[in-house]
């Protein structure tokens, strides 16, 4: 690549706790030479990232709201025909409530800081990680100051409000983590628009087996591992009641969840109503070096979520790339990310007995964990790999339309 040009690279509330893939893409396109501004919508709370990472991503971030107002009202005073025009694209916005619009007008000084800071740092481009809010600050920016955006969509278009076609007529172009959200797209937005479709990546070459780590156990019990929020959709509860039934079915099984949240109450309660007090550590929010040694000393993943929300879950990526099989709900992406029965098993949404029987395989038959196993790491390999999919998104961002 020659003389890679400088974007920015905004991601709502940044660092989280589910941002490590973020962090990981960014950081690519950097060991790639490019240089990346980050940008983000507003601090998060303390402690709301668990990760090493953590202080070095807000050092780094510029955080746009509030505004720096000095440079963004001198710029809307500069320019008043343009932000005259801001404020029509706020108040056009017409499946958003009026109440909620008159609100929407300070993103008009948040997206003029945007604008500033970018041309001051030569950047004409910005890529967004979001069609939420934070992807009106782009359409806001391109009116103001003809920055270039573009927007990745991560999950289901109503989790990110309304308006989508204001927030995406201006965009250079929209990516999407799966093919599910790429035909959403097309469906709901415009049939004839590419959306490329470009997952978020693991670091394969971190995230990789380790036979040492799963020989240290002091028996030959079974261990299943989930990193996810403690979430009502993400569906512990069904694992949890579908290895009760292969505990009683003589199968000594432990699971290790990884994750906090607001149903853990709810889920401690599970926990204890199947006696499954021995066998089940909740582990809360952990860093990505204790998720690393969770997935290479467990023997499965198990991801059981249901309804909506899941898009291209990172923690089946992490896990197939340490040469895990996966048990996991059909939801979202997951049927373009795991071949059933040859990387992982796929089951219905809230189907215990197909839970407990993909489980138990993969508990009684070693030989077909391993092979499982091996053939999750190959996939990760040529699918899931950070440095591929960031550079295709850099590829992107910089191609003009």
């Amino acid at each position: 690549m020659n003389t890679p040009s400088p974007i920015g690279y905004l991601i709502p509330e940044f660092p989280a706790q589910t941002h490590a893939f973020f962090w990981r893409e960014l950081g690519a396109m950097e060991a790639a030479g490019v240089p990346v501004h980050v940008f983000s919508t507003r601090k998060p709370p303390v402690g709301a990232c668990p990760h090493a990472f953590a202080e070095a991503a807000r050092a780094r971030t510029q955080y746009l709201f509030p505004p720096r107002l000095a440079p963004a009202l001198g710029y809307l005073l500069r320019h008043p025909r343009r932000a005259l025009h801001a404020l029509r694209y706020v108040l056009g916005l017409s499946q958003t409530p009026l109440k909620t619009r008159l609100a929407f007008v300070v993103l008009i000084a948040s997206a003029a800081d945007l604008a500033v800071s970018c041309q001051q740092a030569g950047i004409d481009r910005v890529h967004i990680h979001s069609c939420a809010n934070a992807a009106h600050l782009g359409a806001l920016a391109h009116i103001l100051a003809g920055l270039r955006y573009s927007l990745t969509l991560h999950g289901d278009l109503p989790v990110y409000g309304t308006d989508h076609k204001a927030k995406m007529a201006r965009a250079s172009f929209v990516s999407a983590v799966t093919a599910p959200l790429q035909k959403s797209l097309r469906d709901e937005i415009s049939p004839t628009q590419p959306y490329p479709v470009i997952w978020m990546g693991v670091d394969t070459s971190r995230f990789q087996p380790d036979p040492d780590m799963r020989g240290r156990r002091p028996d030959s019990r079974f261990e299943v591992v989930t990193v996810a929020r403690l979430n009502n959709t993400k569906g512990h509860r069904f694992f949890l009641r579908a290895m009760a039934q292969l505990r009683e079915d003589g199968i000594d099984i432990h699971y290790r969840i990884a994750g906090e949240g607001p149903e853990r109450a709810a889920i401690e309660t599970e926990i204890d109503r199947l006696g499954l007090t021995d066998h089940v550590m909740l582990l809360g929010s952990v860093d990505e070096a204790v998720v690393l040694e969770l997935m290479q000393s467990a023997d499965a993943l198990a991801l059981t979520s249901i309804r909506k929300g899941e898009a291209a879950p990172v923690a089946i990526m992490e896990a197939m790339s340490c040469g895990l099989p996966v048990i996991c709900s059909i939801i979202g992406g997951t049927p373009d990310m795991i071949e059933d029965g040859v990387d992982g098993f796929l089951v219905p949404q809230e189907d215990v007995a197909a839970i407990g029987e993909a489980t138990r395989i993969l508990a009684t038959d070693p030989a077909r964990r391993a092979a499982m196993g091996a053939a999750a790491r190959q996939t990760a390999k040529t699918k899931f790999d950070h440095q591929i999919n960031a550079m295709a998104l850099y590829r992107e961002i910089t191609t003009d339309r």
